[in-house]
């Protein structure tokens, strides 16, 4: 049965398989796997690092996804209608609120994903229009005037904006599902053929070594440094804490069980983030990049590597469409998270829903658009941009306060319960949650979560 044959009367739903684990995979990939994941591995010392990452990501984000698709499923609504369905009579108003909050985490990430959009999709028309520009010794100088120049940096945001907006306005089936499914098959077409041009190249296997052969120096020098930022990449890359896999799983039919679905959603987003650094690794060695070079590593060192590599212009430009490509999935994917739940709360529909969406996104990115470098003189935190603190607010506070939530409403009797969610998550073809799940999430990963909480605080 297809997925959109399921679920409440009149609810638009998925129409294929392949269509929700594309749409679902093309919320969690995004800029975690390709921008940050690459400079977190040369930071914390290749090998060694990305084993440890594997084990926190099967222990921390693969629980945590299926519990956000299975309370979707469940109730067919969003994060907040969902909690307070499925809550108890006496907790119903307190979980309502808290999904509100949980959901309000999806508007404070597009506040600023879409100026980081916009940047990327002004490097891929300059690389394709002026590649010299962005190239060599001018790399800095290039990215320090795009974020000195507010009107570009406000063009390209409003060009992201408006592309998820002219998505989700086709509505679930023929917009988000369609236009997703292609962007994210493109995607991988790109990084494969990325990553063969990157292992081709003169000196490429001591990029490789770095990235596949473990080393575990660096992590025993700082174990719990190593652990922590590995137990963060973990978290975060799935995107789970804000409730855009719940409203994802209120798309889907009860075909296959949520166990299996988010072990494949999980292993996609776990490939893109590997092939990712078979690109960057490899191509950093064959030209003498550092690879510890932090979040610059895509903007400033990496066109280092385009501006001495033949046809360089050309690779820059598919490599930074590629880019753009991640983070327009994970864009389209929050705004019909937010359009979605919208029109669960208001009964409005969808295109009115969609304009004040796109409106009021446009209007809430337009501080960290202005405020990253243009009038860094108004600033929340010394030393600290607009948007680098909504960053840190979202990524260090929001997401796992959001997961911590779901976690104990799904496993305690304040909640849904272990036995409500167990039952959605194993229905269908396919595996159900092993039974080392319950004592784990119900006492253990709450308390992993509130670590990382105080830990993003405190660091």
């Amino acid at each position: 049965m297809a997925s959109g044959a399921c679920g409440q009367k009149g609810r638009e739903g998925l129409k294929s398989r392949l269509g929700f684990l594309m749409v679902a995979a093309g919320c969690a990939v995004g800029l975690g796997n390709v921008w940050r994941f690459p400079f977190i591995v040369g930071r914390n010392g290749g090998a060694a690092f990305v084993l440890v990452y594997l084990a926190f990501l099967a222990l921390l984000g693969f629980p945590l996804l299926t519990a956000e698709l299975a309370v979707g499923r469940a109730a067919r609504k969003g994060v907040s209608g969902a909690m307070r369905a499925l809550a108890p009579e006496r907790m119903r108003k307190f979980w309502y609120a808290l999904g509100c909050v949980i959901f309000g985490g999806n508007m404070l990430l597009m506040a600023y994903y879409t100026s980081v959009g916009g940047w990327l999709l002004r490097y891929t028309a300059g690389y394709a229009v002026q590649g010299a520009a962005f190239t060599g010794d001018g790399a800095e100088a290039a990215f320090d005037g795009l974020l000195a120049d507010p009107v570009t940096c406000t063009g390209f945001m409003l060009l992201a904006v408006a592309v998820a907006v002219c998505v989700c306005l086709a509505g679930v089936q023929r917009g988000v599902e369609r236009v997703t499914k292609w962007m994210m098959l493109s995607l991988l077409a790109l990084l494969g053929v990325l990553a063969v041009k990157a292992l081709s190249l003169p000196g490429a296997a001591k990029g490789v070594a770095f990235y596949l052969k473990p080393d575990w120096t660096p992590f025993l020098e700082r174990p719990f440094g190593v652990c922590f930022d590995a137990m963060g990449q973990a978290f975060f890359t799935l995107s789970v804490g804000v409730g855009c896999m719940t409203i994802f799983g209120s798309y889907v039919g009860r075909g296959h069980s949520l166990v299996t679905e988010s072990l494949w959603i999980t292993a996609i987003d776990t490939c893109v983030a590997l092939l990712a650094g078979l690109v960057i690794f490899p191509a950093c060695a064959a030209f003498g990049v550092r690879v510890t070079a932090g979040p610059g590593l895509i903007f400033i060192a990496l066109p280092q590597v385009f501006a001495h590599m033949d046809g360089g212009r050309l690779w820059g430009a598919v490599f930074f469409l590629f880019l753009s490509l991640a983070a327009l999935t994970t864009i389209v994917a929050v705004f019909e998270c937010l359009i979605g739940g919208l029109m669960d709360e208001l009964r409005w529909p969808r295109r009115r829903t969609s304009l004040l969406v796109g409106g009021a996104v446009a209007a809430l990115s337009l501080p960290a658009v202005l405020g990253y470098n243009a009038w860094k003189g108004v600033q929340l935190l010394p030393g600290k941009s607009v948007l680098e603190v909504e960053d840190f607010a979202f990524s260090q506070f929001w997401l796992p306060l959001g997961a911590l939530a779901t976690c104990v409403f799904c496993t305690r009797a304040c909640g849904w319960g272990w036995k409500g969610f167990s039952g959605e998550a194993g229905a269908g073809a396919g595996l159900a949650p092993p039974r080392a799940w319950e004592p784990y999430m119900r006492w253990l990963l709450p308390v992993i979560l509130l670590g990382i909480i105080i830990g993003g605080v405190r660091g």
